[in-house]
């Protein structure tokens, strides 16, 4: 990384910080929740779709800005989302009805879902691909300190200038893109010239990514792997404070702790994952992480005081979380360069959609048979996606240390063959 130019090393900086901003603006709404209920005078259900409609936004804007960048310039795709996402937010400080707050969280969703892929992949283009484990678990921190300062301003603001003042401040994303007008020269960026032009897919679509029957399967298996990512993770941060307060009498400010040693150990466990992953491979450091999680999180059923919580969430923070920051690198390296927009974000985007109903079904769990219930179905997820894990080929550590930048003219070929 030694031999980039300015305008190259600013932009893998603007790619890792722009991560931050999406969490940031996505964590408004938890912290708000509550508030707009009552004061738009919805029902609970109401309430639950505004963040089912944002996982669809992502969806869509994760197919979208996915193929636009793979088929055009990737900066100034990548520009787009964080203006759409930064605009989109800041326009809810005008909600006046619960229609309108959906179709801005459903267009700030789009802008979010396009990001994530595209900054993963602009990544992908200006560092090596081993040391991409490394740079792709810096996004994935920055994502959480998003999520820190998401409620230290929830904290501030919302007291003083209500819950509609807190989503203005998502208009400052806008500055990084700003920043980047005077600070960095496209054209010296060089991202959509990699791999070679003789073979590059030159309109990739998803279809590419069906193109025969093992990448079909690759393809699938990963979106198994992103769903039960994202389902642990909405099940842990959605309702497990909520079970702490109710089933073991634990007070706000002590889940509010409980979040916060959770986040401290998803950073360390990124930062670790991020090493690991250049190191040894995905099989390996994906199958002690998996295993490790459906431990860690069934073992968190007996945690019973402050200090076993505090523990216990930090652990299982660093092995659930901490495995997030691999997908970005990994997939980049599975997939031909002209299409790793287009796999980032789908095989992402597809697991938000899907995993973020484990909401709903945890819901549902409790209401039947209780927190142990609920704990046994989340380390159950990691088992199916260790399995999952365990089926790719090229995750063993021969085939994954093989495929090289270098190689993937060749990757394109033959999917052209195909």
């Amino acid at each position: 990384m030694k031999n980039l130019n300015k305008s190259q090393r600013n932009a893998i900086i603007m790619s890792i910080v722009a991560s931050g901003t999406d969490d940031l603006n996505v964590m408004f709404l938890a912290f708000s929740m509550s508030t707009i209920i009552a004061q738009l005078g919805i029902s609970d259900a109401q309430g639950g779709w505004i963040a089912t409609i944002t996982n669809l936004g992502m969806l869509v804007g994760g197919l979208l800005f996915g193929v636009l960048a793979d088929r055009y310039n990737k900066f100034k795709v990548f520009k787009w989302t964080i203006i759409i996402f930064s605009v989109a937010t800041g326009l809810i400080f005008f909600t006046n009805d619960i229609y309108y707050l959906y179709l801005m969280r459903f267009i700030a969703g789009i802008g979010v879902g396009g990001e994530y892929g595209v900054a993963i992949s602009i990544m992908a283009g200006l560092v090596p691909s081993e040391k991409m484990g490394r740079v792709s678990s810096l996004n994935g921190i920055v994502g959480q300190i998003g999520s820190i300062v998401s409620a230290l301003l929830a904290s501030i603001i919302a007291p003083v200038f209500g819950w509609r003042g807190l989503f203005l401040f998502g208009l400052l994303p806008i500055a990084l893109v700003i920043w980047a007008r005077f600070s960095i020269n496209d054209a010296e960026l060089y991202i959509d010239n990699q791999g070679s032009a003789e073979v590059a897919v030159e309109k990739g679509s998803i279809a590419d990514l069906f193109k025969t029957p093992k990448l079909a399967y690759q393809t699938l298996m990963l979106m198994v792997m992103t769903t039960v990512q994202i389902a642990g993770y909405f099940g842990m941060m959605n309702w497990l404070p909520t079970i702490m307060q109710r089933n073991l009498g634990i007070s706000v400010s002590g889940s509010s702790q409980w979040m916060i040693a959770t986040i401290l150990g998803m950073c360390l466990g990124m930062l670790v994952f991020g090493q690991l992953l250049d190191l040894f491979g995905p099989r390996l450091v994906y199958g002690i992480f998996l295993l490790s999680s459906a431990v860690a999180v069934y073992l968190f059923t007996f945690a019973n005081s402050t200090w076993t919580l505090l523990i216990g969430g930090s652990i299982v923070g660093l092995f659930v979380n901490g495995m997030f920051a691999g997908y970005g690198a990994m997939i980049t390296r599975l997939y031909p360069y002209q299409i790793s927009s287009i796999a980032n974000n789908t095989i992402l985007n597809v697991g938000r959609a899907v995993g973020g109903f484990s909401s709903v079904i945890i819901g549902l769990i409790l209401d039947v048979a209780g927190v142990p219930a609920v704990m046994l179905f989340l380390a159950s997820l990691y088992l199916i996606s260790f399995a999952a894990m365990m089926t790719i080929p090229a995750l063993k550590k021969a085939n994954y240390q093989g495929i090289q930048q270098e190689d993937l003219p060749t990757m394109a070929a033959t999917l052209v063959e195909a």
